[in-house]
This record gives structure tokens, sequence and C-alpha cells, in this order.
């Protein structure tokens, strides 16, 4: 159905102008000079011939239907520029015109009818606010940017009209070749989903870059950039996500930016690379778009110099890749090729003096070498450097089975140019990044397929309590439903009960047995330390008559405008590890796994992360390992015995809770005290909260 958009037969220009410079004039001459093959029919009532081509006072004047019509006229004429393109029967629309969503609720109001009309009509509408779309296989440049870069495997999709203009200048100065470029603008009908899919089909894409501040639905997009991600990589910049560029993000497209973390979270699950930067962007596009996969994560060195060969090996070891250890056969090979001064093991160190003949001898030796999964090749210039003969030495040993960066230090005065395929970077530290995202998206590749388990639980006792709470008009869940919701899902809590007098406070301590621990239960205290309403390690009848009378007169003082339901009397719990074990519903991709370190570590470390639900027992443990202050959480696991499989457990038993309530909208259990193996996990405290609606919303 998008094929209309980048194949048109006809494309008309509303708003076409006579006037360099201005978007009207621009687009159309790009359609000219682009070598479009197709009939342009430019519209304007005040011309009767633009640029050689016939011009007509209207869209209806020109008495045929149009495959894609383009709009650059002024926000307010751009209704009506559309709704006669509908009636003169256009197929598909691109509106190039800004003052839309991104200026506030008039223009909401404006793009919404926009899109609703377009939607009648069963049109589909690209925009507004956007630069328009390029297909450089096809000659058709129906934008406003007036650089055409040569035919190549990497299609564009970005949120910004800037970022294109800035892709395809890289693109043209490094001879770099683009399949498609598509700028999305405020996405009023087509999203970055609906090119995904597109981009997945198509045979001339092989690489796609993208350009993200928000997303339009997370679930449909996640599904689709999978089934992308499956054959063809997918480099993904999104910005947005600090405070001040969420709030810059909402002024550029009118549409709010996600939190950070489910957008990485999702990122990961449905394998996309993604770019801290727009040079990472760039860089990772060189490997991909020219180099083959790395088997692994085993890296040779190449270098004329030693200082960049140690950076290199520093930026390997930060970013998880390693040195190779070279085979016998490959030193061998070395030692009778290179000087006897030279470095046989890696890193390689052919010397300053290294002509191209020796360059060649060691990267053919590492390609060669079965340990090796990938080459860094370092080239300093000298006085007696010949880099362009190098460079195609060098070339000319790539065998296709493995990938060979290239790292030029200094200036390179266009002694790189050339037909070498390539990707040259200006630094080891750039390099290795492009390196590690090729390995990781491999890594991704390699895994097997993701198997969910699914617990035996008591759904029906949590569907009472959720229930109850909802016709209470109660979306706050307190520690004592939210631990039987819990118990439930097989997750073990310490024995407890309610006590409405200090009399009862003592029976249930003494049924359960002492230390015990107190705590105040209302549904208005979110957090009971703030108001003094708990007490640990009460050891006897006296003390918990006592402490049920000062927790109440406390509470009483502290926070005299709340309800107490009464006080909780639980059995103290043994000594573990605290962690943490969250979930927040996100709006955009649903239930986000939380973990991280508790106690006195959280505010210390801060180091939470999260996944997407549902999740696999294999993927709760990469949240452990990825979590900041893993080398702390591994070295305590080790020395401490503790069970970690009671950590992956609970990860999985909460995410099956999210997906089967999708009520819940925010899941705390903190601390989760984890012991050594043999012994039972325990939920210390919890807390839960539903959506107002109860629906998930």
């Amino acid at each position: 159905m998008l094929d209309v958009l980048f194949h048109p037969g006809s494309v008309a220009v509303i708003g076409a102008s006579r006037t360099a410079g201005k978007v009207g004039f621009e687009v159309l001459s790009n359609l000219t000079a682009g070598g479009f093959e197709g009939q342009i029919i430019p519209i304007n009532p005040a011309a009767d011939e633009i640029l050689g081509h016939k011009c007509y006072p209207a869209l209806a004047a020109y008495g045929s239907p149009v495959d894609l019509t383009l709009i650059a006229v002024p926000s307010a004429a751009v209704l009506e520029a559309v709704q006669s393109a509908l009636q003169a029967g256009t197929k598909a629309i691109v509106v190039l015109t800004a003052g839309f969503g991104e200026m506030g609720s008039q223009g909401i109001l404006m793009q919404a009818q926009m899109a609703r009309l377009c939607t009648q009509a069963k049109v589909r509408l690209l925009g507004p606010n956007c630069l328009g779309l390029i297909d450089v296989h096809h000659r058709l440049n129906a934008s406003f940017s007036g650089r055409m870069p040569k035919a190549g495997g990497i299609s564009v999709l970005s949120q910004s009209g800037a970022i294109c203009t800035a892709v395809l200048d890289w693109a043209c100065a490094h001879d770099v070749g683009l399949a498609k470029v598509v700028s999305l603008g405020n996405k009023a009908d087509l999203n970055e989903t609906d090119f995904l899919k597109l981009f997945a089909a198509d045979d001339q894409t092989q690489v796609v870059v993208g350009y993200l501040e928000s997303i339009a639905c997370g679930e449909e997009f996640i599904q689709a950039a999978r089934a992308l991600t499956a054959s063809k990589p997918f480099i993904l910049l999104r910005a947005g996500i600090t405070r001040a560029g969420m709030w810059a993000a909402c002024a550029h497209t009118g549409a709010l930016a996600g939190a950070d973390a489910a957008y990485t979270a999702a990122f990961k699950r449905a394998g996309i690379i993604r770019a801290e930067s727009l040079d990472a962007v760039f860089d990772y596009t060189l490997a991909f778009s020219g180099q083959p996969r790395p088997r692994g994560d085993r890296v040779a060195i190449i270098t004329n110099a030693g200082g960049p060969a140690v950076m290199a090996a520093d930026a390997l070891e930060r970013s998880g890749l390693k040195l190779a250890k070279l085979d016998g056969q490959a030193v061998e090979k070395l030692k009778n090729e290179l000087p006897p001064t030279a470095s046989m093991f890696n890193p390689i160190d052919v010397l300053g003096d290294a002509d191209p003949k020796r360059y060649a001898a060691a990267v053919g030796a590492s390609q060669q070498d079965d340990c090796v999964d990938a080459t860094i090749v370092i080239l300093t210039p000298h006085a007696m450097t010949r880099p362009s003969e190098t460079i195609r030495a060098v070339a000319s040993q790539t065998n296709g089975a493995k990938p060979l960066l290239l790292v030029f230090l200094g200036e390179p005065n266009g002694e790189l140019k050339g037909d070498h395929h390539l990707p040259v970077y200006s630094s080891p530290e750039r390099a290795v990044a492009a390196l590690r995202a090729m390995h990781e998206y491999q890594l991704h590749h390699q895994r097997p397929e993701s198997v969910v388990t699914r617990f035996p639980v008591n759904r029906h006792r949590v569907e009472r309590i959720i229930t109850r709470h909802l016709r209470a008009n109660s979306v706050r869940i307190g520690e004592v439903h939210a631990k039987e919701i819990l118990r439930a899902y097989d997750l073990s809590v310490p024995e407890g009960a309610m006590a409405h007098s200090p009399e009862e406070a003592v029976e249930i301590a003494e049924r359960i047995g002492f230390p015990v621990a107190v705590k105040v239960v209302s549904t208005q205290i979110v957090h009971k330390s703030d108001v003094g309403g708990v007490k640990l390690n009460v050891a006897s009848a006296d003390d918990v008559r006592d402490t049920f009378d000062l927790l109440t007169l406390r509470v009483g003082r502290r926070a005299p405008h709340v309800h107490l339901d009464g006080v909780y009397v639980e059995k103290m719990c043994g000594h573990g590890l605290q962690v943490i074990l969250g979930m927040t519903c996100d709006p955009k991709f649903g239930p986000l796994l939380v973990f991280g370190l508790g106690g006195t570590f959280v505010d210390r470390l801060k180091g939470l992360c999260c996944h997407l639900a549902p999740i696999t027992a294999e993927e709760a443990m990469q949240m452990l390992a990825e979590t900041r202050s893993y080398a702390l959480l591994q070295s305590t696991l080790d020395r401490e015995n503790i069970d970690v499989s009671a950590i992956v457990s609970g990860l999985q038993r909460i995410s099956q809770l999210a997906t089967d309530f999708p009520q819940v909208k925010e899941l705390s259990i903190d601390p989760y005290l984890v012991g050594p193996v043999g012994t039972e996990a325990m939920v210390v405290d919890a807390r839960m909260t539903l959506f107002t609606n109860g629906n998930g919303k």
C-alpha cells in the first residue's frame, strides 16, 4: 500500500513556486534534477510554467488522478489543499508544511482533521512538518533537500528533517550509497512502524538507520522492529531522554517522549542497535553496511605505533571484547614476513616504517587465523607511510568472512579516497565501539528461542482482591493485601496477621513466635517509616503491647488526617541480601520489570536495571548482570552463597503477575530478602497501585 510513495507514476506539487529558496520551488527542482521519469505536475494559479513543466491553477484542472501529491502551502491553506488532492483522486499525500501539532492545541486539531480526511478516503498521509522522502534507486527526490546520494543499501527513517539532511550530507561526503530516506515529521498518519515493515520487505534495503523522539505504538513497534532485525541491522538514535530533551521533543514534534528505561528495554528486546550520538550512527552504519558480522569477540589489532594499540586494547576491554590469542601458525607466518623487531603477538606491531607489503602480511595472517573473529588496522602517518597504497594492500587481504575496520590517525588530506570499501575511523575507540555494536547484534541472533515459564498460581484470589479495591475506589493496595497477592503467585511471605488492639497483637506475636515486626496499616500511608509507623525485632509480649500504643500514638501526632486500619504483626525474617523487585507499567510498552540492590546500597549505587515483561529465566539473569553494581552483587553472591535462582524466579513471577493482570500499574517489593541456597527468599515489604479505571490504562 505504501509502494505508491516510492514508485509513483505521477507527482503533483501543490504550492509549486517560481522563487528559488521557497519549499515549493526546491521540491519541484529536486524532482526535476533528480531524474524522476514520471509525470511532474506543478500547481500554482499564478504561473503557466515552472522549470519546464506545465503549471495548473488547481489539481482538478489536471484532469487525471495523481499517484502522489506533495503539499507546500502555508499552514492555513493545507486543509483545503488536502481536500482538493483527495477530490482529484490522489493515492498518497506528503505534507511538507510545518505549523501543526508542534505548535499547540489549535495545530493539533488541524493535524487531526487532516489525518481524518485522509483516513476516510483510504489515502495514506506522510507528515506534516516533514522534509519529504527520497528513493535513490528510482531517482525520486520528493523532498526539499538538495542532496541526492548514490544508490546503495542504507535506508533512513527520521522524525527530524534536519537529521535526514545530516545523513544525506554525510553520505555524499563519504561516498556512501543510500536506498530510501523518509522524514516522518509529526506522524499524523504514517509512523515508524509502517516504514519498518516496508524496509523489512524491501530488497534494496540492507541496513536501516533511524532517529526517533517518540514511538506511536510500543507493542506494534517492537513486533515490526523484531521482524526487521531478524535479517537487517536497525541502528537507532533516540533523543528526548533527559527532562530537558523531553520538553524539546514535545515542542519539536508535539509528541511526549516516554521513560528512557522503557525505550532501552524495548530496543534490547527488538534487537535494535542503539547509538548514543549522531557520530555513533555514522560509525555503526559504516561498519554494518560494508562488513560481515563477527563470529565472536576475539579481536586482532595491527598497528605501526604502540600508543594507539594500547588505546585500542583498553577500549576492547572496556567494551567487553577481548584481544585474540593468535594460533601458532599465524605467529610463524608473521615471523617469516615481519622484521625481527616487530611484535608477532597481539597487538601486532609492524613498526613505524611499515610498507604496504608488511601490513598486507599481517592482515592476511589475522584473516586466516581461526582464533581471530575481527581485525582492527591502525595506520599512523609517518614520512615513510604510503596511506593509499597501504589501504589498498589491506583491502586486498579481506576474505569476506571477518570484519576489518581501519583507524587512520591524523588528517587524511584526501588520501583515503578510493574504492577500498573499508570503514575508516579517526580513533581506536570509535572503531571498537562500532565493532562492539556488530558483536551485540550477532549475539542477539545467536540467542536460543525464548521460552517464558508459566507458573501454577492462584489467580482467583488475586482477582478478588483487585475487584474489591476497585469497587471501593481504592487504587492503592497496601502491604497486607499486596503480600496476599504475591503469596498467590507463590512468593514467600513472612507469617503475620492484622491486629486491632494491643491484646490481639500480643496473641498474634505469641502464636507466630518472637521476635516480630510491628507495622501500622493504612491505604493513606505510602512509606510507613516516614510517619514512624514501623518497629522491628520486638522481642516480648510487653514490648508488643507498648509498641502497638507507641505506633498508633506516633502516627496520630505526625499524620492526624490518616485513618489507621490496624497494626500488622509479622514474623521477623533472617539475614540475607536485600534486593528490589518491581514493575511499572509504561504507557508505550506495557509492564516494565525493575531489579536492583536494596537496603543501604540503593541510594549509593542506584544500580537499577529494567526489562519488558514477559521475561524468561535467561533474561532475568541478564538483568542481574546488567546492573551497574553487578561486581559488588557478584562478590556478595559468591561470598554468601546467595540463591540467585530465587531472584530469577521472583522476577519471572512478578512478570507473570503483571501480564496476567493489566490492572496493576505499579508493584514494589522492597526489600526482597535472599539468603543462601536452601533457604527461603522472603518478601519483606510490598505495595501495589492499580489503574484508576481498572483496565490497564
